[in-house]
């Protein structure tokens, strides 16, 4: 259940889901989703289903982790990414693999924690972890080439809008309980928005804990 084969059935169902980015695919056949979770999960890794990783947290099912990476990899460079809510950072490594450097901020101490620890395991060296409130983004290390977020927020997030590069892309899913993903592109003459697809996240939350 959690063989290279395995992934590569996970690829073809993504296929048939629309999901057509080369790079993307490969980096979905490659990062093993069964070492985010729980052994006793493991063998529903491959489905295409979220599940728990505690805290009351999920990590998202493989469709819109490739998703969101496939609409990432349409921004002008791929240089910096910034992900809100690491969870148990497999989009952080499906991102990795991809981009030159991702920033990811997850507020809840114990995940950081052990995705942190887990990364170093799994060799993600270019991704750099933060334990702190990211509901504005990080400030520090903008401008970005695409935010990415993992939690539904009831409003834009406008404060992270300057935060992105002239060609990148933000995009999140917004909306409590009816989300909707979205994407946000910054031009030189400012930003456009595209409604996407009906989603199913938790709640962006603002704070650390």
């Amino acid at each position: 259940m959690t063989s290279a084969r395995t992934r590569a059935r996970l690829v073809e169902r993504l296929k048939t889901q629309g999901i057509t980015h080369a790079g993307v695919l490969a980096a979905m056949a490659e990062v093993p989703r069964h070492g985010f979770m729980d052994e006793a999960l493991a063998h529903k890794a491959y489905d295409d289903v979220s599940l728990p990783i505690g805290f009351g947290q999920t990590i998202s099912q493989p469709y819109i982790v490739a998703r969101m990476t496939e609409l990432a990899m349409g921004a002008a460079r791929h240089e910096k990414v910034l992900e809100i809510g690491t969870g148990c950072g497999y989009q952080t490594t499906v991102l990795a693999l991809l981009f030159k450097t991702v920033y990811s901020v997850e507020r809840i101490g114990g995940l950081y924690k052990a995705t942190r620890d887990r990364l170093s395991v799994l060799g993600v060296h270019n991704a750099r972890l933060r334990h702190a409130d990211g509901s504005k983004g990080l400030a520090e290390a903008a401008p970005y080439d695409v935010i990415i977020i993992t939690a539904a927020a009831p409003i834009l997030p406008e404060d992270m809008l300057p935060q992105l590069q002239v060609g990148g892309r933000l995009i999140y899913p917004v909306g409590e309980t009816d989300q909707e993903l979205r994407q946000i592109e910054r031009t030189a003459e400012g930003f456009i928005e595209t409604r996407l697809e009906k989603v199913n996240f938790v709640p962006l939350l603002p704070g650390v804990v």
